[in-house]
């Protein structure tokens, strides 16, 4: 049968390998042993052509810097048939240790010879092994605790409309979707990214970044506004379209620090930097507001509104409906509808914009259905009753339509105080 070698030298280079790998790339010393010492039976097994070894183990002697295969087997006064792997006779045990008795366990050594060249083999692959597990890992982990932060990158190429970007370990993908439309992404240019999401694949993690998303916008009011840093100004809501238009909605906790001032800076000094920043995305700097009629207005600036009606306003709904002057129609709903779509975003209510002279013709449509329904012949019982409702309704109307109007013109003056500031 197989003659029994010594044990091998695999020597203080790879102790030394081991700690190189422990110090560069995390992965530990005893990690690395231990699997070398897996691959090492696994070896034994394959080499010897067995299927079940369950006694069988690779020590390594850190001192010596030698590996071996050991068999553990039971002391017995005479082996049985057939048990030879896994007993030995006193006598035999006696040879390699005197103090041996009866029961014990004994490691004996069962390294075959010339198993050196396939333990070298075994022992590069699951060194190399390792290290890309453990270089998954490590990129796996630094990144799921990046998900949802910022980060800085340098963009690598393009690639089916894909932007790769790398992030320190790893190449991050930038789909289409989350790059700014019309932007000209240069390879060695540095980019400031959000981090989407990390997903796991058999290779390296595959990291989604975003250019377009609303946190880079978040990031750099904190940077160039010190009162939001100082928790001071609080932004509370911000709704982007990426590369056209971003509305920030912001609030004071101090009386004293104007929220919108405070973001606009001196002569525009932060905005412009800003902007400047994202290559002239526009920016609606909203006043917050506790009362939706009032942050509803502000949302929709730079439109003037004339009324604000609430519809529905309960966990289900929060609806609106927005009247404005004829001229300002289109610059409330904004291009392709984008300044109502924002300020929906931005507020979470349902926007529903009118103007004046379509409010007046829905009305008018609704006086005519009115008088329409005098002229239908009555039921004749119910006469009376129909009468007084309806002249209580008329009542009503005349009360509510005055009353709108009132809303209206205080809305107004209050939009001419504010421009004039």
């Amino acid at each position: 049968g197989n003659k029994v070698g010594k044990m091998i030298k695999i020597g203080t280079a790879l102790f030394e390998a081991c700690e190189e790998l422990e110090k560069e790339r995390g992965i530990s010393k005893e990690v690395l042993i231990s699997s070398l010492c897996d691959a090492m039976v696994a070896a034994y097994k394959k080499h010897m052509r067995v299927k079940e070894a369950a006694n069988i183990e690779a020590i390594l002697d850190e001192q010596s810097g030698e590996i071996g295969v050991f068999c553990t087997k039971v002391v017995v006064k005479s082996v049985e048939d057939g048990m030879e792997d896994e007993q030995i006779s006193l006598a035999e045990a006696k040879e390699i240790d005197e103090d041996v008795e009866l029961e014990d366990e004994v490691k004996i050594e069962v390294t075959p010879e010339q198993f050196g060249r396939i333990a070298a083999q075994a022992a590069k692959q699951v060194i190399t092994q390792r290290i890309r597990e453990a270089e998954r890992n490590m990129v796996l982990n630094e990144f799921l605790e990046k998900k949802g932060t910022l980060t800085t990158g340098i963009i690598q190429r393009v690639e089916n409309r894909n932007v790769i970007v790398n992030i320190g370990k790893t190449d991050a993908i930038m789909p289409q979707k989350e790059q700014i439309p019309g932007e000209y992404y240069k390879p060695g240019n540095r980019i400031r990214v959000f981090v989407l999401n990390v997903k796991e694949t058999t290779r390296l993690p595959q990291v989604i970044v975003s250019h377009a998303h609303a946190e880079i916008v978040r990031e750099l009011f904190e940077l160039e506004v010190p009162e939001i840093e100082d928790n001071i100004v609080e932004i509370k809501s911000i709704s982007r379209e990426a590369g056209y238009r971003t509305k920030i909605a912001v609030w004071s906790n101090d009386p004293e620090v104007d929220s919108v001032g405070a973001c606009i800076g001196p002569r525009g000094s932060r905005i412009q930097t800003i902007v400047g920043e994202l290559k002239n995305e526009k920016i609606d700097i909203v006043r917050y507001s506790e009362d939706p009629v009032e942050y509803i207005v502000n949302a929709l600036s730079p439109a003037r509104v004339v009324s604000v009606d609430i519809l529905a306003d309960d966990e289900d709904a929060h609806e609106a409906m927005v009247v404005v002057p004829d001229d300002q129609l289109s610059l409330a709903i904004g291009r392709e509808g984008q300044n109502v779509r924002l300020a929906h975003k931005l507020t979470g209510w349902k926007i529903d914009i009118k103007s004046v002279s379509q409010m007046e013709k829905a009305e008018a449509e609704a006086q005519r259905n009115y008088e329409y329904q005098d002229e239908a012949p009555e039921q004749e019982v119910n006469y009376d009753e129909d009468e007084i409702n309806e002249e209580i309704a008329e009542e009503m109307n005349q009360q509510g339509v005055d009353e709108d109007d009132m809303v209206a013109e205080e809305a107004v003056e209050e939009q001419e105080d504010d421009s004039e500031e």
